[in-house]
């Protein structure tokens, strides 16, 4: 089944002929993965290129520096630099945020569709453990640095372009999408067209609830594969489309994975068994730790990983045995309050996920109640 690929490699058709699809958003959200830094002086302040001008041989190592799956990314800026809808369309507005002190890892390109449309997306989470450590402080924050520099992101743009504004991202980058366009200047929010939050993990309390939700809810469309673990998390996630995925488990996160039929997704009923089962255990597990169990929990798992001293995952991978013994000796130093907590919950988990996991097998799906049925009333005829 094809996927984004293919669309960008074989859809020629201009915006301005074939208005922006739901495809579209993924495919844009997986560019803005790139590491654009490779053309910071060029996106810089109110500099903007057109996206065929990414062809630079020269600037290629830098651009997919860290950036997972290098092959699929390079055959997608291929296809975007030479296809008639994307070369001539220009981007602009980059900003790029990395800070082991506030915790952030935050970036954003802005993508002009046309004289009248801009495209705010924005980036989900790299590599690096800055930016997988502020994901996980989404459990326990009401706002994370990413989400305040997003909201400030979009009213910015909106106060330089008077257009119609769009807003995308995956992963995490489509939790700051949803929050952008929730908490930018109300005025400038009145612009925004459409929001995609791509497999984006939800909210903490109430936030769906709030009035400014309100004011855009029926402009966010999430979009989530069969399989989704990362766009289930945390309490809260509004409606939303499933789609297939040639991948299984958490690989179904990868947006490459997404099947695609004809210029629209392949669309599923409804999420898999292993999905649901796992993020009603999560949900169940979060719901019984308080906000300070889930802060705490976190912060020992992180400087666990952060004794390392490596930045991202690849640079653990390269030395695991080197990494494995610095998380050992400061394993030790842990007090002993803090490791019962993690085991307790750790524990908890596990209970809570044996008891779906058999919840699940003692329920019976539609062909076994039919077959039971069957067979029932066969014995009644004996």
């Amino acid at each position: 089944m094809p996927s984004i690929l293919e669309y960008a490699e074989t859809e020629f058709s201009l915006l301005a002929e074939k208005p922006f699809t739901d495809v579209d958003s993924l495919l844009l959200s997986q560019f803005s993965y790139m590491n654009l830094s490779a053309f910071e002086d060029e996106l810089k302040c109110e500099n903007k290129i057109e996206i065929r001008e990414l062809l630079k041989a020269e600037r290629f190592e830098k651009l997919m520096f860290h950036v997972r799956d290098t092959k699929s990314n390079m055959r997608l800026l291929y296809a975007m630099a030479s296809s008639p809808r994307w070369r001539n369309i220009k981007i602009g507005n980059f900003v790029e945020k990395l800070c082991d002190q506030s915790e952030e890892q935050f970036a954003a390109i802005t993508v002009y569709l046309d004289d009248d449309h801009a495209c705010a997306v924005f980036r989900g989470t790299d590599a690096t453990l800055v930016g997988w450590k502020e994901d996980f402080n989404m459990a326990f924050l009401p706002v994370i640095p990413s989400q305040a520099d997003a909201a400030d992101y979009v009213t910015k743009l909106g106060e330089g372009f008077p257009g119609k504004l769009l807003l995308v991202g995956h992963s995490k980058g489509g939790n700051l999408a949803a929050y952008a366009g929730m908490f930018c200047d109300p005025e400038i929010q009145k612009r925004i067209e459409r929001v995609y939050p791509l497999d984006s993990p939800g909210f903490i309390g109430n936030t769906l609830e709030s009035e400014e939700y309100g004011r855009i809810q029926s402009r966010v469309h999430k979009v989530i594969p069969k399989g989704s673990l990362i766009g289930m998390l945390l309490e809260n996630h509004g409606a939303y489309s499933v789609v297939e995925s040639n991948q299984m488990g958490i690989m179904q996160h990868d947006p490459f994975s997404w099947e695609v039929l004809g210029k629209d997704f392949c669309y599923a009923e409804d999420l898999d068994k292993g999905s649901v089962l796992v993020n009603q255990t999560v949900h169940q597990w979060l719901a019984q730790c308080t906000r300070e169990q889930r802060r705490k929990f976190v912060d020992a798992i992180f400087d666990l990983l952060a004794s390392t001293q490596r930045i991202n995952w690849k640079e653990m991978r390269k030395d695991v045995h080197a990494g494995v013994t610095a998380i050992r000796g400061v394993r030790e130093q842990i007090d002993i309050e803090t490791a019962r907590m993690i085991a307790n919950l750790l524990g908890r988990l596990a209970v809570i996920g044996a008891g779906n996991a058999l919840e699940m097998l003692r329920q019976k799906t539609p062909f076994q109640q039919e077959s039971a049925q069957k067979e029932q009333g066969g014995l009644e005829h004996v």
